[in-house]
């Protein structure tokens, strides 16, 4: 369970220093520019904690999964970006792709699993 709370952190940093870095507008300005150092500082971190105890590719797939998820409906809502169905497809693509990866490693032998 410790491993997907920092997994949630990790991914909630990512989510933070992708905006910031969208808001530091080419790292020129100082404040959100600290914070793109501080968002993905914390990420990392975070993932390499969550790694101590779940599968890396199920917690690499959640958190670019979800982070990429959640950083295209940030930039739906604050900046605009289009949405289309094209857009909602690929979002339902990206999370069936986590759910999948989620499921197959619980009824599948991982590297983990004793003979």
């Amino acid at each position: 369970m410790k491993g997907y709370i920092a997994l949630g952190i990790s991914i909630m940093s990512e989510v933070f220093g992708t905006t910031m870095l969208k808001m530091s507008e080419g790292l020129t300005k100082p404040f959100p520019s600290i914070g793109v150092i501080i968002g993905f500082g914390l990420s990392f971190y975070c993932l390499s904690l969550c790694l101590q105890t779940v599968p890396l590719s199920l917690a690499y797939a959640i958190w670019s999964g979800v982070g990429t998820a959640l950083t295209a409906l940030i930039g739906i809502l604050l900046w605009e970006d289009p949405f289309n169905f094209m857009t909602f497809a690929g979002l339902i693509l990206i999370i069936g792709g986590v759910f999948l990866l989620n499921f197959s490693n619980r009824t599948g032998k991982g590297a983990n699993s004793s003979n």
